[in-house]
Order: C-alpha cells, then sequence, then structure tokens
C-alpha cells in the first residue's frame, strides 16, 4: 500500500470529485501555522549583523535553508520592485520563493517542464490568492528569452532563481536583457570548488537520462562564479546544504554583504542523493560521488575546452 502524503495528496487534485476543495482548505491551515513559525524567525533574524548568510537560514516552504536568506537579502538589497522569476520549481510547494510571495507580497512568474507540476500548482489555494503566474515550459537557450519576456515583468526584477538539475550554466549564459538584482543559481557540489566546468549543452538534457547515478548535472560553483562576475555580479554566499549560491549585483553591494570567491563560499553538499539503475538510492557520499562519475565529459567554460571528470 502506498504511503499517504502531502506530495501524493497534491497529485490527486482533480483526479477524484470534491477533494481539491478539500485539500486546499487542509493544506491551507498546515501553512498558516508554518508562516506564522516563518514570521517570527525573519523578525528575530532581523537583529543580527552577520555578513555570513548561513547564520540566517531557516524553512517553510524552501527545500533548505533558503527561506532566511532570502528574506535577509532582500531587506538589505534596494529593489526597484516586488518579482521574481524561478524556474525548475516542480508544482512550486517547495522553492525559493513560495515565502516570499506569501509573506512580502511579491508578484511571481514560475516554469516547469512538467504539465502535471503546473497543473497541480495552478490547483493549489495559493494560486488565485497571490499574483502568480505558472507556465509549462521546457527551457533552453533558444527560448529562455521569449520565455523570460513573456513574465510581462521589467529587466530589473527583485529576483531570479534558476534550478533546472541540467544545463543550468548554458541557459543562464544566454539570457540577455534582464538584470535581476538578485541571482540565485543551484551549482553541483559534486564537481568541486575550483573547477570552472558545466556539462556540456545538450537541448534534451534530461538527469536521469545522462548517467544511472544522476549525480552528472549542472555546473560547479567556479563556474556559476566566473559567469556571475562578468556580468557584473558578485557572489556574496551559499547555504549550509552546498546547492544554492547567491550573487547580488555589483552596484547594490553594501557593507552589510560580504562579495566572496567561489573558493570562500563554496560549501560541500553532505545529502546523499545518487541512486542506481532501478533508482533506488545507493547513499554515496563524499569524494566517492565523483569517482562515479570518472571520464563523464564537461566544458571548461573559461577555455570552452572539453575536460573529463
Amino acid at each position: 500500500m502506498a504511503k499517504l502524503s502531502p506530495a501524493l495528496l497534491r497529485k490527486a487534485r482533480g483526479n477524484v470529485p470534491g477533494l481539491n476543495a478539500v485539500l486546499n482548505f487542509a493544506e491551507a491551515r498546515f501553512d498558516q501555522i508554518k508562516m506564522n513559525q516563518g514570521k517570527i524567525l525573519a523578525r528575530l533574524n532581523s537583529s543580527l549583523a552577520s555578513p555570513r548568510l548561513q547564520d540566517f537560514e531557516f524553512k517553510v516552504f524552501s527545500q533548505w535553508g533558503e527561506d532566511g536568506i532570502i528574506q535577509r537579502l532582500v531587506s538589505v538589497v534596494p529593489l526597484a520592485d516586488r518579482t521574481f522569476i524561478e524556474f525548475g520549481v516542480e508544482d512550486f510547494a517547495e522553492s525559493n520563493c513560495r515565502f516570499l510571495m506569501m509573506n512580502d507580497n511579491f508578484s511571481g512568474f514560475v516554469m516547469d517542464g512538467s504539465p502535471d507540476n503546473i497543473a497541480t500548482c495552478k490547483a493549489s489555494y495559493f494560486y488565485w490568492k497571490h499574483a502568480l503566474e505558472a507556465r509549462q515550459a521546457f527551457i533552453t537557450r533558444d527560448n529562455i528569452n521569449q520565455l523570460l519576456a513573456s513574465s510581462g515583468f521589467g529587466s530589473d526584477l527583485a529576483i531570479l532563481s534558476v534550478d533546472l538539475d541540467g544545463v543550468d550554466y548554458w541557459v543562464t549564459e544566454a539570457i540577455e536583457g534582464f538584470r535581476p538584482r538578485i541571482l540565485i543559481h543551484e551549482y553541483n557540489a559534486v564537481f568541486g570548488a575550483t573547477r570552472k566546468i558545466s556539462v556540456p549543452y545538450d537541448p534534451a538534457f534530461v538527469r536521469s537520462e545522462k548517467h544511472v547515478s544522476r549525480l552528472y548535472w549542472g555546473a560547479s560553483l567556479g563556474a556559476l562564479t566566473h559567469l556571475a562576475e562578468k556580468r557584473g555580479y558578485a557572489l556574496v554566499g551559499t547555504n549550509s546544504a552546498g546547492c544554492n549560491a547567491f550573487y547580488v549585483r555589483n552596484d547594490l553591494l553594501s557593507d552589510k554583504l560580504q562579495a566572496l570567491s567561489a573558493e570562500q563560499a563554496y560549501t560541500a553538499s553532505a545529502y546523499r542523493e545518487s541512486k542506481d539503475a532501478a533508482g533506488n538510492l545507493t547513499y554515496v557520499a563524499g569524494p566517492d560521488r565523483l569517482k562515479l562519475l570518472a571520464g563523464m565529459p564537461v566544458i571548461n567554460v573559461e577555455t570552452g575546452a572539453e575536460e573529463t571528470l
């Protein structure tokens, strides 16, 4: 018998008559408790003076501690408006910007490649209550600018959050016109702190099909920071889980934020998400994860040369 879970219940929306209303009611009540806890934590954090972003972490709807970090960033970075774009959100239940939307009344535009995920998002109680637009799209470097323009947001938006588990570097590199004040970007900590490398570009990249371990995706922190610095951004920290990096436009930096090199900011990931051919977790940890990928091709984003892991 399948275990009943919030994720399973969300997927049942629309399939059982009347269930959606019941689920929305229950989820909204539970989320209100989480929201109240988040508001308390945000208020407590407001008295901290640390330049270290990880000191501000707390989780409401984010996967790790990104909710607290984002609250800190929007409190110290001047914003032209309250808009965000986030892609690779699944159904937006667990995401970087959902607490920001619900707590601070930000307007959002989110994208995911799965039609089911977007349908679930649109059936949620929070979709009609907030200024949120959800779009189904398989994002490539050829369509990213058209998709961003379809948000209707100005180029000077507050936050852009990127989490594709694939060719993230190449998609971000292709963005033109948009200059978010804060950039949140997932990095692959398995690739280490110093090499400026990314998986090669493939418009049809699917993580589960590229390598059985599912650890072969994305780009290193060094590669993403190399790109960000070329675009006029400074790396100001990573989360303690070792998966998300936070960048702020150089013209918006202050003494409340510390500009870091990739080596200074790098956090190794401790979570063990490697899988076998059947899709079961294998719990490979530490440097052994990189050994699984030995010989796989990567691109040195600084030189353009193909290398191997």
